[in-house]
């Protein structure tokens, strides 16, 4: 099948609604990855480090979906989703910067949630813009733009953050929330008035609230399961991610013994690999199907991350980094593409939202079975301090998402692949 150039519009969309993605990832990747850094000073239980990350899945489970609706619904002079945005930036600027200030254990426990509620805020309808402006022809190809602005914040975050961290955790902090401060800022300047000039726009002509409409979604759920192994399977891949944000830096300072400033020069280098990695699989993708793609790469990033459970060795390392990088930026790349065909029209931030809630699962079971993995097989993986045990959580969890995966394929066969008609359960729930 033969794939279409994008037109010139299209990049400059594309280009513009990156924006956000790498101010988002930057910000959260931060949190995730230098809270448990900051809180390691202070606690000595990988259990509470790994709860305190599970926040965010606690409050996925539910806010994405209520915010996600609303944005549906709300009509202002700048349309429904950017109102949203406007609000959330400087409550997560504010709470960004702070938390690299405290030490205590419920100080941090309030910074933590007022950003993840800030993030799902701006997060839920800033995505809904992808399904409102950009065609299902080139959505691979357009979340695999994304995660390169993705892979770009991530990368910035765990350089410059594990840099900044040799200094002190205040300044990665600090430093994280001048540069999301000027990402967001610069999206805002140049959509806002664009958005002004479109005027409002409704996207919902039912008169269910947004909590019936958010809550509408479990028929949806249960009359189709090609959406209940979509859950799965995506509650899954986060928690592999989860589980390796929260606790791979700790894993390379104190189970490897290298320094913050190696182990970002490290955890950095593979970061990288996300990039082209991002753009291959979103052409893969869009030439030979989203879910065949998946299916081929996913094996590979599974057993490739059990392998530093096991051995040090840079000679076998080395290879294996190589798999997992790619993996990473395809599992960031595409679980939302595959459920983008799914979203009837004038639903997009509610179904938005059920993909947050999938996330929210994995997000918070991930940094708790990691934690609690360091703190079980500390005796089996006592070289490390325990932390070797992560990778059998983020390698699991990837190896057990693909009879889901693979059920999802079954179920939905070449439906959600480009150039197909809209699968039931888009058509059941418009």
């Amino acid at each position: 099948m033969s794939v279409r150039a994008l037109e010139v519009s299209e990049k400059r969309t594309l280009a513009i609604l990156g924006l956000p993605t790498a101010a988002l990832a930057l910000a959260i990747t931060v949190v995730t990855t230098y809270v448990p850094v900051a809180a390691s000073e202070f606690l000595d239980s990988s259990v509470v480090i790994g709860g305190l990350i599970a926040i965010e899945g606690v409050l996925a489970l539910w806010l994405p979906l209520v915010v996600g609706s609303w944005s549906d619904r709300l009509r202002t002079s700048i349309g429904g989703r950017l109102p949203f945005l406007v609000a959330a930036t400087p409550i997560a600027f504010v709470s960004l910067a702070v938390t690299g200030l405290v030490h205590t254990l419920w100080l941090m426990v309030i910074t933590v949630t007022v950003f993840f509620v800030a993030y799902f805020i701006a997060y839920e309808p800033y995505r809904a813009l992808y399904p409102d402006l950009i065609d299902d022809e080139i959505a691979a190809r357009a979340q695999s733009t994304q995660a390169v602005w993705r892979g770009t914040g991530t990368g910035i975050a765990l350089i410059g953050g594990g840099l900044l961290v040799a200094w002190g955790t205040e300044a990665a902090f600090a430093g994280a929330a001048i540069l999301f401060a000027v990402a967001m800022g610069g999206f805002l300047w140049v959509a806002l008035p664009r958005a002004r000039r479109r005027g409002s726009q409704s996207r919902s002509s039912d008169s269910e609230s947004v909590m019936e409409e958010a809550f509408s979604l479990g028929s949806v759920v249960r009359g189709h399961p090609e959406m209940r192994a979509y859950l799965a399977a995506n509650a899954l891949w986060e928690a592999s991610l989860g589980a390796l944000k929260t606790f791979v830096f700790l894993f390379i300072t104190i189970g490897l013994g290298h320094s913050p400033a190696a182990t970002a020069g490290i955890v950095g280098g593979v970061a990288l690999l996300i990039l082209p990695a991002a753009v291959i699989s979103g052409r893969l993708a869009d030439r030979y199907g989203r879910l065949r793609v998946m299916v081929w790469v996913l094996p590979l990033y599974g057993f490739g991350q059990l392998v530093p459970a096991f051995t040090d060795s840079i000679a076998i390392l080395l290879p294996i980094m190589l798999i997992v990088g790619f993996g990473g930026g395809l599992v960031m790349t595409l679980p939302y593409a595959l459920l983008q065909p799914l979203m009837p029209d004038g639903r997009h931030g509610t179904l938005t939202g059920f993909y947050s809630l999938s996330r929210g699962i994995g997000t918070a079971i991930g940094p708790l079975l990691a934690g609690i993995a360091i703190e079980v097989l500390d005796g089996p993986f006592g070289s490390t301090d325990g932390y070797a045990a992560m990778w059998l959580v983020c390698g699991g969890s990837i190896l057990l998402s693909i009879p889901f995966l693979v059920r999802l394929r079954h179920l939905a066969g070449h439906m959600i692949d480009p150039d197909t008609e809209p699968p039931p359960a888009a058509a059941a729930a418009a």
